[in-house]
């Protein structure tokens, strides 16, 4: 498998490496549109199998053992090349894609558009389920640079370098829709919600102006990026786009709103 393959990888160039060793395509798309169509040779994961999945705050990175348990089975190595792709236009592609930051594995592409541009530039789709990945002994270590706990937010809010990007809704941000004990934002933070990332018009890739629509709204390279969503899922896109756009200070905060909203005494704007 070639190192030359594009962090951000249209269909076309991948379409061209299909079937070639070393590389892993999972597909985090639903499971019944995964048994009825998915790219030749693609392996699906629930993305729950991402995610922690205890209250209050669900969107947590899973211990130790679990991601050992999961990336074991799906064979992975340190020369497995990594394509990740949904259906959704990249928050679930996103989550895994920073899951492997988080596990030091930096042999990633996402596929731009997903299966969306995918299915409909008529690239080959197939039902048929591929044989199951050769098991490995993978044992983690987590890379703590790539995520961020509440208590670190708390620790540096205000600093002139340190920025807050909310990827939710505005009726979220705004704490018109509540979906934890407490609504609104972290103060200081910039609202920038996923889905505005997503050009619809090219088959839900990433915008073109992507960086200089950042930059506009204050989101820039040279700072400390912290994006989160409710339980980054969302943001899990939003850091991908920083990742894409070589955002070397972006980092993901798995705790997120179900986690900040629902503690007792983070500070809280309306």
């Amino acid at each position: 498998m070639p190192d030359t393959l594009a962090r951000l990888l249209e269909p076309t160039e991948l379409e061209k490496h299909l079937n070639e060793d070393h590389l892993l395509i999972i597909d985090l798309c639903k499971e019944q549109l995964y048994q009825r169509a998915h790219i030749p040779g693609a392996i699906h994961i629930s993305p729950s199998q991402l995610m922690r999945g205890e209250a209050p705050a669900p969107g947590k990175l899973p211990d130790a053992e679990r991601l050992n348990t999961l990336f074991s089975r799906l064979g992975l190595t340190a020369q497995t090349h990594v394509v990740a792709y949904d259906d959704e236009g990249g928050g679930w592609a996103g989550r895994l894609l920073w899951t492997l930051d988080v596990i030091g594995h930096a042999r990633w592409s996402y596929l731009n558009g997903g299966l969306v541009a995918w299915q409909n530039e008529g690239h080959p789709l197939t039902s048929a389920i591929p044989p199951a990945p050769i098991r490995t002994a993978v044992t983690v270590n987590l890379d703590r640079s790539q995520l961020v706990e509440a208590e670190d937010i708390i620790s540096h809010l205000g600093e002139k370098n340190f920025v807050i990007w909310d990827a939710r809704s505005r009726e979220e941000y705004d704490g018109i829709r509540v979906l934890s004990q407490r609504g609104g934002h972290i103060p200081g933070a910039i609202h920038c919600e996923w889905t505005s990332l997503m050009d619809r018009t090219r088959n839900m890739r990433v915008r073109a102006d992507a960086r200089t629509y950042l930059q506009q709204l204050g989101l820039t390279s040279d700072k400390t990026i912290i994006t989160h969503c409710q339980s980054h899922h969302r943001s899990a896109y939003t850091y991908l786009v920083g990742k894409l756009l070589d955002y070397e200070n972006i980092r993901g905060y798995h705790g997120s709103w179900s986690e900040w909203g629902n503690l007792p005494n983070t500070p809280i704007e309306i």
